[in-house]
């Protein structure tokens, strides 16, 4: 460490994760206002926090996978606090919302749409806050991930995309915030694929249920689907998908077509 330099804490390695999760692999420079934002909350410079974000991705395991390398000097905290992540998203996930929203000076609520929901007190205020706010943070993981771009058909509209889970968030719960558990979807494909009428092979390939392509024959909106069948999809900067969770939506797939 150098000299005048202050060793980073717990709460400033948890908001620099929260962070790293919801930009895009490209964006991860000190120039961007999200960063310059996170620099001013916990007072460290802008080119900090960059490179520290840039230390994180040598500990993604799905960027490694693929040669993807970050900066090689990533401390062993940072190492601690990634594995708490990569091992618990469901409540670090949520741990660092409270903590950002503690930071920004606002009640965590704040952070996301609660009006359709009737909010009680205690456990179940907690609770539902707990939920919607996980749901929000693993659409952004999964929409950043994706550079904001359906992986089939690449339509860019963030009104039109999901965070679509592979495996569905009802059936693994120890994966229902897992970023490779997800997939940037537009609505018409991400309805397609929790129905199993389209799936995504572990080798990244769309395939198509024969009833759909029976039904499809008659429909003006059959080239949405036809034009992409064994064609690969556009694979995310980071949080690769998980072979293991597209083989059991392919099993599902096969067993119902």
């Amino acid at each position: 460490m150098k000299k005048g330099q202050t060793l980073w804490t717990r709460d400033e390695l948890i908001l620099a994760i929260n962070l790293y999760c919801k930009l895009p692999f490209g964006k991860l420079h000190s120039r961007n206002p999200e960063i310059i934002n996170l620099a001013h909350l916990i007072g460290r410079s802008e080119n900090s926090v960059a490179l520290k974000l840039v230390n994180f991705a040598s500990l993604d395991p799905s960027l490694n996978a693929r040669g993807i390398k970050g900066a090689s000097n990533a401390s062993k905290l940072d190492a601690e606090i990634w594995n708490e992540f990569y091992n618990n998203w469901e409540d670090r996930a949520y741990e660092s919302e409270k903590l950002l929203a503690k930071f920004e000076k606002k009640p965590i609520e704040q952070l996301v749409d609660l009006e359709d929901i009737e909010i009680k007190e205690g456990k179940e205020k907690e609770r539902l806050v707990k939920t919607r706010v996980n749901q929000h943070f693993f659409r952004a993981m999964v929409l950043a991930s994706y550079n904001f771009k359906c992986c089939i058909t690449g339509i860019k509209n963030t009104e039109l995309l999901v965070a679509s889970h592979i495996v569905p968030w009802a059936v693994d719960k120890d994966n229902r915030m897992n970023p490779r558990n997800g997939l940037c979807l537009n609505a018409l494909h991400d309805k397609a694929f929790d129905n199993y009428l389209i799936t995504i092979t572990p080798d990244y390939k769309v395939l198509l249920a024969k009833r759909l392509k029976t039904e499809l024959k008659k429909e003006a909106f059959g080239e949405m689907f036809l034009a992409f069948e064994n064609a690969p999809i556009k694979l995310p900067r980071k949080f690769l998908p998980d072979a293991l969770f597209l083989e059991r939506h392919n099993e599902v797939f096969e067993k119902r077509n």
